[in-house]
């Protein structure tokens, strides 16, 4: 972690941080920033962003539904202890009644064992991130979704996502109390940052 620090300090005082702010990935000669621009990339680069205009299109609307879902789940950790238990509600009923949903149908229409084409892309990863992370919040939670349940276990056991699974990978564990501090302290973050940035997405819709 403090290596981190001390290469995200460094980068800030040579100009390579463009905004000011992490993340950042050096590849292929250049410093990116501005994490979907990064994750573009690197799915561009590896073949998971479609084959067509319209397969990129359908990509990018997905990734982008499930950010809105995936941003609540970032945030909840920062709610108000009163409203803790509120908020996980708000989650919970949201992935079930709106996100969950719109993938199983979208795995239904498209016959496939993805989201978008007859390929694995950048979707289907994200989405499959998502799940988990919902699923830390509550177990069963796919209850109700069959489609997406078996699009779990077989995404699962593709190789490299089966590694990046496993205990001691460089996957994120949810954070601990411990860990919530950190993140306060170093962005500046306060209590009750849940219900705030749920408004802007609310008003969004």
């Amino acid at each position: 972690r403090a290596g981190n620090n001390l290469a995200s300090h460094c980068a800030f005082q040579g100009g390579t941080l463009i905004y000011e702010q992490v993340p950042m990935v050096e590849i292929d000669g250049m410093n990116l920033v501005q994490t979907r621009a990064i994750l573009r990339y690197i799915a561009a680069k590896y073949g998971l962003y479609g084959r067509s205009l319209e397969e990129q299109a359908w990509i990018d609307m997905y990734v982008e539904g499930l950010r809105d879902l995936s941003d609540m789940i970032m945030f909840f950790p920062l709610s108000l202890p009163e409203e803790k238990e509120m908020n996980l509600e708000y989650i919970l009923h949201r992935a079930t009644t709106r996100f969950f949903p719109a993938y199983e149908k979208a795995l239904r229409d498209n016959k496939q064992h993805f989201l978008v084409g007859n390929r694995l892309s950048w979707a289907d990863v994200q989405l499959l991130e998502v799940i988990l992370m919902v699923e830390e919040c509550k177990a069963g939670v796919l209850s109700g979704f069959p489609l997406l349940q078996d699009f779990k276990v077989r995404t699962s056991q593709i190789p490299t996502i089966k590694r990046f699974l496993q205990p001691g990978s460089q996957r994120k564990p949810p954070l601990d109390d411990e860990s919530i501090g950190t993140v306060k302290d170093i962005f500046k973050f306060e209590q009750g940052m849940f219900l705030k940035n749920m408004s802007t997405i609310v008003a969004e819709y």
